[in-house]
């Protein structure tokens, strides 16, 4: 029976502060006073946020990984001597750029979806591109700007007032300074350079370094650890490139492609800078205790530094490069050199904005809104708007859906009002949750309305592109096989491509087998038993 309290406007009660209460006064006001007293009051609270799984990206490498695409700037002496590797000995007088233009630059990475550019600001050749107190190999001794020129500075400038970031490549290998070879010497000598380069220019939001060094070098051993930690110290927000990490790591070739199976998780303790596994680095590790995301890094053009013989990819190549990287958890890094004069080519530029309007022409649209969205259960219930189906359907990855705990199965449908094509399918993971995903795939209404498999796939991650042969249907479901907790779903795409071939290319590594061959993983990984159609 629901007790309603009293209507104190009429019934008045003696105040048990100023007066006790009488023995003889009526037992029905008692109860009255001693139920207001002490009848529990019931509250509904939201259901918290399911605990994100270990281990996680830090601010910086969200931030780094929101970016998706990076340009890459390699420019120097090389670019006027038509060298790949510089020697180290050319004549600083040979780099005299006649109408460089670092804003240039900057526009043209903005203009098409580039969220930061990175610059050679010392290649392996030594020549620096800032005036540097350590040296005069640079441009503080070339006749460009009668030597009071700053490459650095000038890009610097630039994109902090376009709103890119900025990153900065320094060469550990220098084949002009003679302390090289002298270890303590030459890691002094590069730390107050990496100073200089971290203390003058505002922020850096990236250090991209290598242990690059040329066969029959002089014995050298690099302090990466005093680096990391300096960079760190002066540059907070950065995060670190190398190939085996600690911020971010190379995917293991220089063909912009990653594998199909790509975890950022990893284990730096199984890496070392110049001596890491190639399909290690390519596919990540399931089992990985650290949160070292890859990046692809690759050039528009044969070359990493401009040639006046050397054209550049087309734009169906590029968006081809960005399906296999930024498509399988990756950032692209694409390196678009600039030419002797100082400006991107307008060859470069043509296709970069080509590519650009074939990109946006695919995925500004999102045929998935126009569905009717399901989900086999929802965290809090169906009216929680945390968590439920449409979740998927907002743009980021900070919205999600998620299930509810213990589920045997975990599926996300879409029901078109009418019949819709499309070839591609865009998933992403809200990974400041954690990457979760180990197994999935999507399947499609036929023409006899039953379910069919159209693809299936290993990880996801921050983004994961699929595509195949143009389909028509009415329904599409997402269903997740394997999980390493229960899954969440950021975003789910539906996009029809009209321009690019699925190309055949083997895979550079697959870590299929061992999720079905290696018991010892299966400790981790939650499975999704059931493959019934639910309604």
């Amino acid at each position: 029976m629901e007790i309603k309290k009293p209507d104190h406007h009429h019934l008045h009660l003696p105040n048990p502060m100023t007066r006790p209460i009488s023995t003889h006064q009526s037992p029905s006001i008692l109860i009255i006073i001693l139920l207001l007293s002490y009848s529990p009051i019931t509250t509904s609270f939201p259901k918290p946020p399911p605990i994100p799984i270990l281990p996680l990206p830090t601010s910086q490498q969200l931030s780094w990984q929101l970016s998706e695409m990076a340009l890459f700037l390699h420019f120097g002496p090389n670019t006027f001597t038509d060298s790949e590797w510089g020697s180290g000995h050319a004549d600083p007088s040979v780099f005299n750029p006649t109408a460089l233009n670092a804003t240039q630059w900057v526009t043209v990475a903005k203009e098409n979806g580039f969220s930061r550019v990175i610059l050679t600001a010392k290649h392996h050749d030594g020549f620096c591109l800032w005036p540097s107190d350590y040296t005069d190999y640079g441009v503080k001794s070339s006749p460009w700007r009668n030597g009071g020129g700053d490459v650095v500075g000038d890009l610097a400038k630039a994109a902090r007032e376009a709103g890119i970031q900025l990153g900065l490549y320094l060469s550990p290998w220098d084949r002009h300074e003679p302390v090289y070879g002298k270890t303590l010497d030459y890691n002094e000598y590069y730390m107050a350079q990496m100073t200089e380069l971290l203390t003058r220019y505002g922020n850096v939001n990236e250090v991209w370094l290598d242990g690059a060094k040329g066969e029959g070098e002089k014995d050298m051993d690099y302090f990466f650890d005093n680096w990391f930690s300096l960079i760190h110290q002066l540059q907070p927000s950065a995060v670190i490139f190398s190939d085996a990490g600690p911020d971010v790591r190379w995917v293991g070739d220089e063909a912009g492609y990653a594998s199909t199976t790509c975890w950022s998780l990893f284990n730096r303790s199984n890496a070392a800078i110049g001596a890491t596994d190639p399909s290690y680095s390519q596919g990540g590790d399931p089992l990985g205790h650290d949160w070292v995301p890859p990046e692809c890094d690759v050039s528009i053009r044969p070359g990493w530094f401009w040639h006046p013989s050397e054209h550049p990819k087309s734009a169906t190549d590029l968006l081809e490069l960005y399906y296999n990287s930024v498509g399988r958890n990756c950032l692209l890094l694409l390196n678009v050199p600039p030419n002797s004069s100082g400006l991107i080519s307008e060859q470069d530029v043509k296709v970069l904005g080509e590519f650009s309007n074939l990109k946006r022409s695919i995925f500004s649209n999102n045929l998935a809104r126009k569905a009717t969205v399901s989900a086999s259960s929802t965290r809090g219930g169906y009216n929680d708007t945390r968590f439920n189906s449409r979740s998927i359907l907002e743009d980021g990855i900070f919205t999600y859906w998620a299930p509810d705990k213990n589920q045997s199965r975990w599926e996300i449908r879409l029901d078109f009002r009418k019949t819709v094509s499309f070839n591609v399918v865009q998933i992403q993971e809200p990974i400041q949750m954690g990457q979760r995903i180990v197994k999935f795939h999507v399947d499609v209404v036929d023409e006899d309305g039953a379910w069919r498999k159209v693809f299936s796939g290993t990880t996801v991650g921050y983004r994961r592109l699929l595509r195949f042969k143009t389909v028509k249907t009415l329904g599409l479901r997402l269903f997740i096989d394997k999980s390493r907790s229960d899954p969440l779903v950021a975003y789910l795409g539906v996009h029809i491509d009209t321009v690019s071939k699925i190309r055949t290319r083997k895979n550079n590594t697959s870590l299929l087998s061992s999720f079905n061959n290696g018991s010892q993983v299966l400790h981790h990984i939650v499975r999704n038993h059931t493959r019934i159609p639910w309604v």
